[in-house]
């Protein structure tokens, strides 16, 4: 039976109490972006094949001036993703919630209006190697193996891309997660899919593409 994922700024409720935790969401959506569609293919880091999915269509820019994320990148949104910028992510009192390894997570793009049960999450780190802070972040994750990296690019930007699996206990079953990291002036910048299960997150991949292949410097 599938259990809805809750995200960061929902879960809040059932982390407030256990464990006295707080996180709020909070932007609106603006700005426009060229048409772009992006398909899934097979994996190249040696994983499973993707399921093949229908392109997607670009229906607006993220990370820009006037968007919903102030970001060090910008990149197009899948039509029908929805983006909302993590308000105070910095406040150490929300710090399990708000960091995973080196990375502080700043905005989260949720794909429940395009019918998939699942979030695109942009997270920065401070200046370095964008492999070392995707390492950090992949192994702050719990339950993460099966981890495979590879160097590609996003847009433009030399990028270091990893697909790994995480242990679900609340399933009781590992899904597929993914994420790429570029460096860029102002930090390192983690782009990051998850999904309720493999499936869904697998649904989810061309939208994920088409961030990675649009990605640039705001």
């Amino acid at each position: 039976m599938r259990v809805r994922a809750l995200p960061i700024r929902t879960a809040v409720p059932v982390a407030l109490a256990a464990t006295g935790l707080l996180l709020a969401g909070c932007g609106t959506t603006s700005g426009t972006a060229a048409p772009a569609t992006a398909a899934s293919g097979a994996s190249e880091t040696g994983g499973a094949p993707e399921a093949a999915e229908e392109p997607v269509k670009a229906a607006a820019a993220l990370g820009g001036p006037g968007t919903a994320c102030a970001l060090p990148v910008s990149f197009a949104l899948a039509e029908k993703w929805k983006p909302e910028a993590i308000d105070d992510p910095e406040n150490p009192d929300f710090a399990a919630l708000m960091r995973q390894g080196p990375a502080t997570v700043r905005c989260e793009v949720d794909a429940k209006p395009a019918g998939h049960v699942g979030y695109l999450r942009v997270w920065t780190a401070a200046k370095g190697p964008a492999r070392a802070a995707l390492e950090g972040f992949v192994k702050a994750e719990k339950g993460a193996s099966k981890t495979a990296y590879r160097e590609t690019k996003a847009g433009a930007l030399p990028a270091t891309e990893v697909t790994y699996t995480v242990y679900d206990k609340l399933m009781e079953e590992s899904k597929e997660e993914r994420a790429f990291a570029v460096s860029t002036p102002k930090g390192t910048v983690i782009v990051h899919l998850g999904g309720l299960d493999t499936d869904e997150h697998r649904a989810m991949l061309p939208a994920y593409e088409l961030a990675r292949t649009t990605l640039k410097l705001s």
